[in-house]
């Protein structure tokens, strides 16, 4: 295929793309005012009501402004023969491909990061400011990017180099070296991230003896859940958003609980969101969530096998000298029409786990605390209550609140 013909559907992907993320925000925002409904009337009232409208509609006017700017600036990119540019600084510094590639991206992600810079600054310390959730200081705020982009840099160059040296060493075979390499790296950081990356981040304390613990593994142990790792994480200093999630499986399994989740919620709706989570686990949704993880990375890399060694891919995006780390970037584009049914899917499927995990919270615990722990999380974010439908169904990995207050009810 011409590699004009490529490059014009590279920018037809990226503008549909553009449009119809703009036409989907568009619409929920229009939804932001709907009346409440009755189940729900409880979570606001008229003044946290019209606040929470307000902290929507700052929100969609700045990622209308943020996605606009992101959109035209990698246009521009494309016409300008930005990667020409990027890749000609790459090749004076080195002949070596994977270095080439390590700095032909770096330059990018690098560009990428300090542009976004002002919007995240402004998000962070202006707009959740104002409605009262950023708890984060601006040595914190800084520090986090500075470490984010350190382990970025390790671990995604890590990844691409060792890609890059699979291809040089095997050929089109790459992808199953690779796809085996990327496995095991998934299932590692799967067991081992909340030991390793997140005390970079946040401090985690075992939870203190006492009611909460007592309760909690009181129910551990009627439900046959072998836990004794329960970790309280510091998240009000970045927000007062609060969450808590699960980790590892094994003897690696952990529950984390954020300190603002503790200091919202009573001890029995805690115990319920626990039971939400444990949920997760006994479904074995963290197994077939990996599983899908894995397929979908060996699938995707098996098609870049089949599309990296066409020249006209690295032509297309204006490097005259085609590679793997051009042809990577044309593929990556190209792929995202692909990517994007392959996350409605999942996002389909998260759902249907979130159903589930409810379900065995009421059936092992009880579902009101669930149903009053939800509504405080939401009321104390400031939630959509009203998303459309087709918002929803595109980017939602849960239901709805109301969605789920009616499956708990049922």
């Amino acid at each position: 295929m011409n590699p004009i013909t490529i490059f014009y559907i590279i920018i037809g992907i990226l503008t549909i793309d553009f449009i119809v993320d703009k036409i989907l925000n568009a619409l929920n925002a229009k939804h932001y005012n709907d009346p409440v409904p009755s189940v729900l009337s409880d979570v606001y009232n008229e003044e946290e009501y019209k606040k929470s409208g307000a902290y929507k509609k700052e929100n969609y006017k700045f990622s209308v402004l943020t996605s606009t700017f992101s959109f035209i600036l990698t246009i521009t990119f494309f016409f300008i023969d930005g990667f020409e540019y990027v890749d000609n600084i790459a090749r004076n510094i080195s002949h070596s491909p994977i270095i080439i590639a390590l700095i032909f991206f770096g330059i990018i992600v690098l560009g990428s990061s300090l542009l976004s810079l002002p919007f995240s600054y402004y998000h962070t310390f202006v707009i959740e400011e104002k409605y009262g959730f950023n708890k984060t200081s601006k040595k914190v705020f800084i520090l986090d990017k500075i470490k984010g982009g350190l382990i970025s840099a390790i671990l995604g160059g890590g990844i691409l180099a060792l890609i890059i040296w699979f291809y040089q060493l095997t050929g089109e075979h790459f992808w199953m070296y690779a796809w085996g390499a990327i496995s095991l790296f998934t299932i590692f950081m799967n067991m081992f991230y909340t030991k390793l990356i997140v005390p970079l981040f946040n401090k985690q304390t075992p939870l203190e003896e006492g009611p909460l613990r007592e309760q909690i593994e009181t129910y551990a142990l009627k439900v046959g859940f072998n836990l004794d790792k329960i970790f309280v994480i510091d998240g009000s200093k970045r927000s007062t958003k609060a969450n808590a999630y699960f980790s590892g499986f094994g003897s690696q399994k952990q529950v984390t609980l954020y300190d603002t989740l503790i200091n919202d919620l009573e001890n029995d709706e805690i115990v319920a969101v626990l039971a939400h989570e444990v949920g997760h686990y006994k479904r074995n949704h963290i197994i077939v969530n990996l599983i899908s993880s894995v397929l979908l990375t060996g699938i995707t890399l098996f098609i870049l096998s089949v599309f990296i060694n066409i020249p006209e891919f690295s032509l297309a995006i204006g490097v005259k000298t085609p590679s793997f780390h051009a042809g990577l970037i044309a593929f990556g584009i190209l792929y995202s029409p692909i990517s994007e049914l392959t996350g409605l899917l999942m996002n389909f499927i998260s759902r249907k786990f979130e159903y589930q995990a409810d379900n065995y919270a009421k059936m092992t615990y009880t579902g009101q605390p669930l149903i009053s722990s939800l509504k405080k999380l939401s009321k104390n974010s400031l939630s959509n209550l009203t998303p459309h439908p087709a918002y929803v169904f595109v980017h939602y990995s849960h239901p709805t609140l109301l969605q789920r207050i009616k499956n708990l009810t049922a």
